[in-house]
């Protein structure tokens, strides 16, 4: 097969999320990958500052992953889950159980971040209604949450530019305030002091709708997607007393946090919260594979499991526990273990968060949010011209040897969980002089 690159095929190919025309004229491309970098066609290295997009926690060409996943393919291609099982969705759901906090014992897996929500969201609704308070059908997101692109994902995230050629999405839904608030909280090292009230919101829409109305509330335990926005440390905790107040479920989206990006297993643990219900994906298969995973607690699947019909749960994908994708999942989490990659976002997290707050008078910085492992760094934007300062620095940081992530004007750093110390230094310090140009 052809790789040769022409203008033709570059139309033909409609990639998601460009969000920019220029893609056409100056392509982003990458060729390989190992390690910490890319490579692109022309032989150009790249320090990947944001783990390809969220996932490559231990870092890309793992021949561990690769290995795994040639012999499951050699051995059993596919297997239907559907009234049938086979051995290797048993042994990744008992290592991640292991992993996960309190009593979420259960694991049904999906194909991506997106059916993890979906399903979490259907699940919190059977859920409610097999135990007999089917009036319990209203969802309840946050501004600025994203959770995802399906129609269950859309309209609970809080993401104006995801949600507005959709239509109405899904009836029921309301929306908690976000916490992003630079008048209190810009250039706030860690988690910021002002804004556990903001949990209180929850208790504005149990008066507006009736909590015998509300199923579930879903939060990313840190809005990665939105720009790196942060709670405080007590508000992910207060919002769990509510919910437990109205007997309304707790659903923490871990799609990013999950799998060792604050130096945790999942941000769960970080904040000391146990949610009813977490979203994974993207580190999960180390993004070799796709694949997601729905952790429950125990009452949750046990209301199932008593429930009065032959079919549990009336929900399921073809691909749900690929063979092939299990053994992207156990080698990945194999490589965890062996390389304490859970752990370690703690130990680089003060080096981190130095490297990062030396960008503070940057060009056109107007505030830095960090914690563990992941940091966004705000633009001012330019009159007229939302993110277009973020997305010129992407473009040039590129061009200079990184990779970052930009949404809005917020440039987002998440780099693989393997980076060096001297790896942090050479990505803040190319950043630093990508900003400069920046005008």
């Amino acid at each position: 097969m052809s790789s040769a690159l022409t203008r033709d095929s570059l139309e033909a190919f409609w990639m998601p999320f460009t969000a920019n025309r220029k893609f056409k004229d100056q392509p982003r491309l990458l060729a390989r990958a190992e390690g910490m970098h890319y490579w692109t066609p022309d032989g150009r290295k790249v320090l990947d500052g944001c783990a390809g997009l969220w996932c490559v926690n231990a870092g890309h060409g793992r021949k561990e992953i690769t290995a795994a996943v040639a012999e499951q393919m050699a051995t059993m291609d596919y297997a239907p889950t559907f009234q049938m099982g086979h051995p290797f969705g048993f042994e990744l759901a008992n290592r991640l159980v292991k992993l996960a906090p309190g009593d979420l014992d259960h694991v049904f897996f999906t194909n991506s971040g997106s059916e993890s929500v979906d399903t979490a969201l259907k699940i919190a609704l059977a859920y409610h209604r097999v135990k007999g308070e089917a009036s319990r059908q209203r969802l309840i997101g946050r501004e600025k949450g994203y959770h995802g692109v399906g129609f269950g994902g859309i309209s609970v995230g809080g993401l104006s530019n995801n949600r507005k050629y959709f239509g109405s999405m899904l009836p029921g839904v309301d929306h908690l305030r976000h916490t992003l608030d630079l008048e209190h909280n810009a250039f706030t090292r860690g988690l910021p002091e002002w804004g556990t009230h903001l949990a209180d919101d929850l208790e504005r829409l149990v008066g507006l709708h009736d909590g015998s109305t509300i199923a579930a509330v879903i939060v990313e335990p840190i809005a990665c997607s939105a720009g790196v926005i942060l709670p405080t440390r007590d508000y992910l905790q207060k919002l769990r007393a509510i919910c437990d107040k109205h007997g309304i479920l707790l659903i923490f989206d871990e799609v990013i946090t999950g799998f060792g990006r604050l130096g945790t297993p999942f941000g769960a643990q970080y904040f000391d919260v146990i949610p009813d219900i977490i979203t994974t994906a993207k580190g999960l298969t180390n993004g070799a594979i796709p694949m997601g995973a729905v952790f429950v607690r125990k009452h949750i699947y046990d209301a199932f499991m008593k429930g009065p019909d032959g079919i549990e749960f009336f929900h399921g994908y073809t691909y749900s526990a690929h063979p092939a994708a299990c053994a992207a999942g156990i080698a990945t989490q194999e490589i965890y273990e062996r390389e304490g990659l859970l752990t370690r976002a703690a130990e680089l997290a003060p080096k981190w968060e130095d490297a990062v707050y030396s960008l503070r008078s940057s060009p056109n910085v107007i505030d830095i949010r960090n914690l563990g492992l992941v940091a966004g760094i705000e633009l001012q934007s330019r009159a007229g011209a939302v993110g277009a300062r973020a997305f010129e620095a992407m473009v040039k940081g590129f061009e200079q040897g990184i990779l970052v992530r930009v949404t809005g004007d917020t440039i987002a750093l998440s780099p693989p969980l393997v980076i060096s110390p001297a790896q942090i230094d050479e990505l803040v310090t190319r950043l630093a002089e990508v900003l400069k140009t920046i005008k």
